[in-house]
């Protein structure tokens, strides 16, 4: 079972998109250049075939972008419910909040979390709202966990 930190939780919600950006620029630029040779070669329609091959490209990138804009801006919002709960249920307990543990990096029904300095863990159920929850002890199978920092 893998258990993360807030600290690993706080880390990991930015995603690197460089990649995409580089495959962007460079199809808008290839876009580009093959719009200003047709512009000057008329009679030549490769270079019209080319443009619109890369304005196909920029499309399909920017759709991807936009698609894991749309995911990450869910996840981030998930992960930033969790950070709070997992603040109160330190001051709850009256530890650290690196003692807290979770075995999910979203707020979620049924999460395990688990206070590590007294090696007890829990599982969580949370209200509709997601404004209330209780924790009731759990016993979980494995003992052995991976603990994300």
């Amino acid at each position: 079972m893998t258990f993360y930190t807030l600290k690993y939780i706080e880390q990991n919600q930015n995603t690197n998109k460089t990649i995409l950006y580089i495959l962007i620029a460079v199809a808008a630029v290839a876009m580009i250049a093959f719009t200003v040779l047709y512009l000057r070669h008329r009679f030549n329609t490769r270079y019209r075939d080319l443009g619109i091959i890369a304005l196909l490209f920029l499309l399909l990138f920017g759709g991807t972008q936009y698609e894991k804009y749309v995911q990450t801006n869910l996840v981030k919002s998930q992960s930033e419910q969790i950070t709070p709960f997992i603040k109160s249920v330190a001051k709850d307990f009256g530890v650290s909040n690196s003692d807290v543990l979770v075995s999910s990096t979203t707020l979620q029904d049924g999460l395990i979390v688990r206070i590590n300095s007294k090696d007890i863990d829990y599982q969580l159920e949370l209200n509709d709202d997601n404004n209330t929850y209780s924790l009731k002890q759990a016993h979980v199978i494995n003992h052995q966990v991976d603990i994300k920092n």
